[in-house]
């Protein structure tokens, strides 16, 4: 997909998404080498979204598995469909029961989930494992066979083998420590709020509306905020947020009275407003 580092950063920029070098070199890496990515840090930093940025860069279909707690192979890999089934074998009454068998194990009952879904066909995908932490821990031993050999085993059919490797992207919040059997089949990149020039550029990008000076100061507030012992501190996709709430007010600067009125758009936990409140110095910033 990608010539080089500096094409998968101008290339990202199209799509809005303003890629760090690091984020950029290890996207190429993985492109080039057609290893898995695995992307941990927090919440909000843009690691579901550098999935979607490169499938739209690609003109790939995006393939999403959510996980949570409780996810399995029937949602993650594939089910038959057990109603339609029981229409053929009652359809079917006169019939052997190996001439049923043969039909009804057969690609017209299959439903297919996303691990499966990404790797058949030949058009280009993105496969994005989102929030593979919040899984069991035996899900994993599902995603080694794919991101492995790129090959899923439906015992019926036998071993369905991928003619064309998705780009792969797995987001982890790090809740939980991932196997390093896991790991070591992917590229490794943590994203983590980026330093206030980027962020000035994210919002400037995101908020177009906003005042150069006014997004200037939106950003050094959030930095503050992150720098307090918070139970939730502002994501990046909050500092977007509270920056087209500062536009939609028509607020042209920064004051107490503004602050203390939008605080709710950063902060999501009474005792982090409290503590923000106390402790934030406009002045100082």
């Amino acid at each position: 997909m990608f010539t080089s580092v500096d094409d998968v950063s101008a290339r990202l920029a199209e799509t809005g998404y303003l890629a760090s070098p690091a984020v950029a070199t290890t996207v190429f890496l993985a492109d080039r080498l057609g290893k898995p990515l695995l992307v941990e840090g927090p919440a909000g930093v843009g690691k579901t979204e550098l999935a979607k940025a490169v499938a739209e860069v690609a003109q790939a279909h995006l393939v999403r598995l959510q996980c949570y707690e409780g996810v399995d192979e029937s949602r993650a890999l594939y089910e038959w469909n057990h109603a339609k089934q029981l229409l053929r074998i009652s359809a079917g009454r006169d019939e052997t029961w190996d001439e049923t068998r043969t039909d009804i194990f057969s690609e017209e009952f299959l439903l297919t989930r996303p691990l499966l879904t990404a790797i058949r066909g030949e058009d280009p995908k993105v496969l994005l494992i989102d929030e593979t932490d919040k899984a069991d821990v035996e899900v994993e031993g599902l995603l080694l066979e794919v991101l492995s050999d790129f090959q899923v085993t439906v015992p019926e059919l036998g071993t369905i083998t991928a003619t064309r490797r998705p780009f792969v992207v797995l987001t982890s919040n790090a809740s939980r420590e991932l196997s390093e059997a896991l790991r070591r089949r992917c590229l490794f990149l943590h994203i983590g709020f980026p330093d206030e020039e980027l962020e000035r550029r994210i919002v400037r990008l995101k908020v177009p509306g906003l005042d150069e000076a006014l997004a200037r100061s939106v950003v050094r507030v959030v930095g503050a905020l992150r720098a307090m012992d918070l139970r939730k501190v502002p994501s990046v996709a909050e500092t977007i947020d509270w920056a087209r709430t500062l536009l939609a007010l028509g607020a042209d600067s920064l004051d107490e009275t503004v602050v203390q009125a939008t605080l709710g758009v950063l902060l999501k936990h009474q005792d982090d407003v409290l503590k923000a409140t106390a402790k934030l110095d406009l002045d100082a910033l």
